[in-house]
């Protein structure tokens, strides 16, 4: 593992890791998370928090022996549970006088675009900000999200939302085995793999503990979700002593599962592959040379004319004065917005739209050459 300063982690930390035998959320257990969270802040790590335990402390504070399967009574334990839970961080990170923020979601809210980067926003604004985002399952409303492995893909998720270079997946295993160590004393630990080799899946199990719903089969599902934006993974035991400190001085505790690309090459190929271009811009001379040769943002004055029905988060075509497509990219803004600033300032947006979605129509981590 690189050196880890300056770099930016999703850790996401199991119910298993965060409750006790009785099921109720375990003080001790987020004041040590807490307390190396914070250490790791000091090393100009940047933070996001993906937090399960809402289910498993609401079943707890609800007195159930065991995690229910009726949809409508985990809703219920999540939306006790999910106080707690949330308390019990923000308590914690005041010792620190680190600020925390909530922020709840479903996997729909990732794969909608416009919502895709409206939560991306906020959530590089709380990272500017030092703010830890903690972040879970909309459990209470969610219907199929509920399911295993959810909070396992939703990190993943996140990891490519902010271009993550680490995702830290903490579970009661030490990492992946080539077999289950539960019932195989010889099982041996891989330490290191490519997080795409589909035979690691083979080595992957089922659930863990009854109050969890993760396994390590989700796990390495995550792992390849991560790395389509380049975000390595790292699955480890997080009742090891310090395991995240160790992690940022350069051990590699458990499974490293590297990602084949570098983060923004890996998330430009995604954006070219995954999505149809639903418009186009057509640029002047000066920032189609910008854009194709210096690599920069696309900024509304440098368009001349729009076409398309498009929304924010939409893929849309940029075209030079000489109608060759030469690139394409993600807009923050839609086909209507877009004709009302093309040829303006960005200092100009607020006073045109009443509103900023961003300085940039096209953000470069957004944009594909062609």
């Amino acid at each position: 593992m690189s050196n880890a300063k300056n770099e930016r982690w999703v850790v996401k930390i199991g119910s298993a890791q965060l409750t006790g035998s009785d099921g109720l959320l375990s003080q001790t257990r987020v004041e040590s998370f807490t307390r190396q969270l914070n250490e790791l802040l000091k090393e100009n790590i940047e933070i996001v928090l993906v937090s399960s335990g809402a289910v498993a402390a609401g079943i707890g504070k609800l007195g159930w022996d065991k995690r229910p399967a009726a949809l409508h009574e985990l809703q219920a334990a999540a939306a006790v549970g999910q106080m707690e839970l949330v308390q019990l961080w923000e308590s914690q990170f005041q010792h620190y006088h680190i600020t925390t923020a909530q922020i709840l979601l479903t996997h729909e809210d990732l794969r909608n675009r416009k919502r895709y980067l409206n939560a991306r926003s906020t959530l590089i604004t709380l990272i500017e900000q030092r703010v830890i985002a903690i972040i879970n399952e909309n459990d209470t409303v969610a219907t199929d999200e509920i399911r295993v492995g959810d909070n396992d893909n939703l990190a993943a998720m996140v990891s490519n939302l902010i271009e993550a270079d680490l995702l830290v997946i903490l579970t009661d295993q030490d990492g992946l085995y080539d077999s289950d160590p539960r019932t195989n004393t010889e099982a041996q630990l891989i330490e290191h793999g490519d997080s795409t080799d589909s035979q690691l899946l083979a080595y992957a199990g089922g659930a863990g503990s009854g109050l969890s719903t993760g396994g390590m089969r989700t796990k390495v599902e995550a792992a390849k979700v991560a790395a389509l934006s380049g975000t390595d993974t790292i699955i480890v035991n997080g009742s090891s002593d310090n395991i995240l400190l160790k992690i940022a001085a350069g051990e590699t505790p458990g499974t490293l599962l590297e990602a084949p690309q570098q983060p923004l090459a890996a998330r430009k190929q995604w954006i070219a592959s995954q999505l149809e271009p639903l418009g186009n811009l057509i640029l002047d001379d000066g920032a189609a040379r910008i854009v194709s040769e210096d690599g920069k943002s696309l900024l509304a004055v440098g368009v001349t004319n729009i076409e398309g029905d498009f929304k924010r988060g939409d893929l849309v075509n940029l075209t030079n004065p000489q109608g060759k497509i030469i690139a394409c990219g993600l807009t923050n803004y839609n086909n209507h917005e877009c004709a009302l600033i093309a040829g303006k300032s960005s200092v100009e947006i607020e006073s045109l739209l009443g509103y900023v979605n961003e300085s940039e129509l096209i953000h470069r981590n957004n944009l594909v050459l062609i």
